[in-house]
């Protein structure tokens, strides 16, 4: 194309990657994976309309940054799943985006080596080569979609999503929602408003018309039908925490309101902790109490977990440093006490049904 002085001033480089079909072609799904995937979506969908009455439970890492350790967490958590699948659902936080306030490290597919290389190509190779492995383990997998491209390149592999909430006011996001495959979870804004969310639920549960690429990279014109499983995350805000019964109770009258799904989920970490990680427990506990107490429009919960507890920083890039099994972004649980609140909340799930018989 001709230089132009109006066009791309501040761009530096604008580099081909591969396409969604190449990639696609170079790790194809399996048999295996497959029937994970749409075995972990349908579960998922029969708990949101209330067909399965187990709780949804979506634990794991606050992102992802050490395929080997997530490959390990994701055996734990399989074999945990196995363990409780009678009275909770558990799906496997599989995060590869991180929305940034301001700036920061983006997640594993935009620099995956973790050192401000930015070798976008390796990190969607990295992200499916590990989604399609866990899913082959027969783990369920749910992840945040940010940019409205990646699901062109990973949403096979994807059991449950959510648009955070940065991005539950965008359009883009909620028309990306309508065409999304699996059941889509919308955060409540940064302020703690869940209005946002229910608008949003509404704009993706109808049909779309954007701009966005095909499997070929080629722009196209993405025509939905839209998404009857979106369903709303309460995760706090500004004003802090949303997960107590009032608040819930605030956000049902907003969903009715709405004639849309009544069911939601309630993130324990972020607002809901305060940004303090050993406070999940507090409202997850809460939660769990509400639901056991008779409120069945709760579904679940999520939890940021991970290997060890804490966070820690890249330092620069020097992976040397770093602690195996630890966050590089929001601090999260260790497995010890993932474990413990799970069997904690099946045996509170368990004891409801002896008594309710």
């Amino acid at each position: 194309m001709q230089e132009s002085p109006t066009r791309d001033v501040n761009v530096v480089s604008a580099d081909p990657l591969i396409t969604p079909v190449e990639l696609i072609a170079q790790m194809p799904l399996g048999t295996d994976a497959e029937r994970t995937v749409l075995e972990g979506r349908e579960q998922i969908r029969r708990v949101l309309s209330g067909e399965d009455e187990r709780m949804l439970m979506v634990v794991g890492p606050c992102s992802i940054h050490d395929e080997k350790a997530a490959t390990e967490y994701a055996g734990r958590l399989l074999e945990l799943r196995k363990e409780l699948e009678d009275r909770l659902l558990i799906v496997m936080r599989v995060y590869f985006e991180k929305p940034r306030t301001t700036v920061g490290w983006k997640g594993l597919i935009y620099d995956p080596e973790l050192n401000d290389t930015f070798d976008i190509d390796e990190g969607l190779r990295k992200a499916r080569r590990l989604m399609r492995a866990i899913a082959e383990m027969g783990v369920f997998t749910g992840t945040e979609f940010l940019d409205p491209i990646v699901p062109q390149y990973l949403a096979d592999l994807v059991c449950w999503s959510t648009i955070g909430a940065r991005t539950t006011e965008s359009q883009t996001h909620r028309q990306m929602a309508s065409g999304l495959s699996m059941p889509v979870g919308f955060k409540n804004g940064t302020d703690g408003s869940a209005q946002i969310a229910v608008d949003a639920m509404i704009s993706a549960k109808s049909a779309h018309a954007f701009l966005g690429i095909d499997h070929q990279g080629q722009t196209a014109v993405i025509s939905t039908r839209g998404n009857p499983d979106g369903h709303l995350v309460l995760r706090g805000g500004r004003e802090g925490p949303n997960f107590g019964a009032e608040s819930i109770a605030d956000a049902l009258r907003l969903l009715k309101d709405a004639n849309v799904r009544s069911e939601l989920l309630v993130d324990c970490s972020h607002g809901n902790s305060n940004k303090d990680h050993s406070r999940q427990q507090i409202a997850f506990k809460d939660v769990i109490a509400q639901r056991v107490g008779g409120n069945e429009n709760i579904i679940g919960c999520m939890l940021e977990s991970n290997l060890k507890p804490g966070a820690q920083k890249l330092n620069g890039g020097d992976l040397s440093t770093l602690e195996y099994g630890v966050s590089v972004t929001d601090a999260c649980i260790g497995w010890d006490e993932t474990e413990q609140l799970l069997r904690w909340a099946h045996a509170q799930a368990d004891s409801a049904v002896l008594a309710a018989d």
